[in-house]
């Protein structure tokens, strides 16, 4: 059936209305731009560390990956994702870990062991959720479960308006409440609904791409880190050594051990450290780059001397370690430093042993990863009998290059600090108590429009298409009235429109 002339033209109206409408909105949601570079701080629940180390558990936490802490809570680094401006839209992973373990058994086995490690947000129509992946043992039967990016917390986002932000996106103490999925991947510890800590973020935006837009991918199929370096065992067995590859660079990162680094910035110190001569700070560990000296790939021995110092001042204390060398034979690893303290120096005094394996390249890089170091008399001394010979100091990674174009890895990237003028900032809401419902990759929608743009399309559609009737009715019956008049016949005019 042929539609009228005034029909057409009505339809011609509402689609070019329809059209000016979803335009912007696909341009707005265009604009989203990937996230690269920033921290998570999250202290999961103090109370759960409490316990941990308490005098029930009587156990232990350390941290994996590159992972920092920052007083108690854990900094997790690097974040990868994306962020879209209009709609508010968010995702952002991030590397890093924490390993609880508590009540030893008689076979030196843990009854608690539970790991959380790269932890991601995302954020989609006022709703959040923390996905992790966890390891844990069952209460009781101690089965061991592993699980890929569990949903284990809600953000309570309340009066948070996400959209807006033009540089680093900032969220500060967001409330997080524990996942049904999360009470089980957390060895059933605690149920469902219970309050965590809450948690702060800063990560960094880039210029916008459109392949950044966030996906409807399941969990498993978030961003993630760029891959660390292999173990020394996985490099031992996969590596292919080329007998007298000679050291391009390298660079050794050590963090000298955590609780010394929150000793020195602590209440009882009240101080910091500084870093000189290109020493770079990762966060939880400090590198020393620019490794010179001889390295033989087919015996996996390495004397290198590095770049950088470190400074330790506060009361009662100032330490520097400086002029670090590496020496590494028959698998083991040595590290030294120049150590000054009040004023003297003692040169070359080793400090920790590793464990470094056969030190083979692979791809052009020879690497140990997080290798457990442990103090010498000499580490000892040099701390001041703070910590005994044979203490558990944090752990060595150490990147050997033979060929110019093997890149070392990347240190932890924390981006940029806090700035308020690019925080989302608080917006009354009625529902700003309640806490927002999981965002599940099943579940939501990741178009990145929220319901309330399509209202507003929605609105504007219906007013011009309102507009559009009546005009055309106006003219319908006047050219009705024109024709018919004579014979009484025309519609009754409708009411004339004011005029200013």
């Amino acid at each position: 059936m042929l539609l009228s002339r005034p029909c057409r033209a009505l339809a011609a109206i509402l689609f070019a209305a329809l059209l000016a409408a979803l335009v912007p909105a696909a341009a707005a949601h265009a604009e989203s731009r990937p996230v690269q570079g920033g921290r998570l701080d999250w202290g999961i629940k103090s109370s759960f560390q409490g316990y941990v180390t308490g005098p029930i558990a009587q156990g232990s936490w350390s941290l994996t990956g590159g992972a920092a802490t920052v007083g108690s809570q854990y900094r997790f680094h690097s974040a990868q994702g994306a962020y879209d401006p209009a709609t508010g839209a968010f995702e952002a992973a991030f590397s890093g870990g924490v390993h609880f373990t508590g009540h030893r058994k008689a076979d030196g086995t843990n009854e608690l062991d539970l790991t959380i490690g790269r932890p991601r947000i995302r954020i989609q129509g006022g709703a959040g959720t923390l996905y992790a992946d966890m390891t844990s043992k069952a209460k009781g039967s101690g089965a061991l479960t592993v699980r890929s990016q569990v949903p284990l917390a809600t953000l309570n986002l309340g009066g948070v308006d996400m959209r807006g932000a033009t540089g680093p996106v900032s969220l500060a103490n967001v409330p997080t409440t524990l996942t049904a999925q999360g009470a089980t991947a957390f060895a059933g510890y605690y149920p469902a609904g219970t309050a965590l800590d809450p948690l702060s973020l800063t990560v960094d935006v880039r210029t916008a791409t459109p392949s950044a837009t966030p996906s409807s991918a399941p969990p498993t199929a978030s961003p993630k880190p760029k891959p660390k370096p292999q173990s020394t065992a996985t490099a031992t067995a996969t590596a292919t050594a080329t007998a007298g590859a000679a050291l391009h660079t390298a660079a050794v990162d050590w963090g000298v051990r955590r609780t010394f680094r929150e000793y020195v910035t602590g209440t009882i110190a009240q101080g910091k450290w500084t870093l000189a001569d290109g020493a770079q700070d990762g966060g939880a560990l400090f590198r020393f780059p620019s490794g010179k000296g001889t390295y033989d790939s087919g015996a996996g021995t390495l004397d290198a001397a590095f770049a950088g110092s470190v400074r330790f001042t506060g009361t009662h204390l100032d330490l520097t370690l400086g002029r670090v060398t590496v020496r590494v034979t028959g698998g083991t690893g040595t590290l030294a430093a120049d150590v000054t303290s009040s004023g003297k120096t003692e040169k070359a005094v080793p400090l920790v042993t590793f464990t470094a394996g056969r030190l083979a390249p692979k791809d052009g890089l020879a690497v140990v990863t997080e290798a457990p170091a442990t103090l010498t008399e000499g580490g000892a001394r040099a701390f001041g009998g703070m910590y005994k010979a044979g203490t558990a100091m944090d752990p060595v990674s150490l990147a050997v290059s033979v060929d110019q174009a093997a890149a070392l890895p990347a240190l932890p990237d924390l981006g940029s600090e806090p700035t308020a003028a690019a925080t989302p900032t608080a917006q009354p809401s009625p529902s700003a108590s309640a806490a927002p419902a999981p965002v599940t990759a099943a579940s939501s929608s990741d178009s990145g429009t929220p319901v309330g743009v399509y209202a507003g399309i929605g609105g504007g559609v219906l007013a011009a298409a309102a507009l559009a009737y009546a005009l055309l009715r106006r003219r319908r019956a006047a050219g009705t009235a024109g024709a018919t008049g004579a014979a009484g016949t025309a519609e009754t005019p409708e009411a004339p429109e004011p005029t200013d």
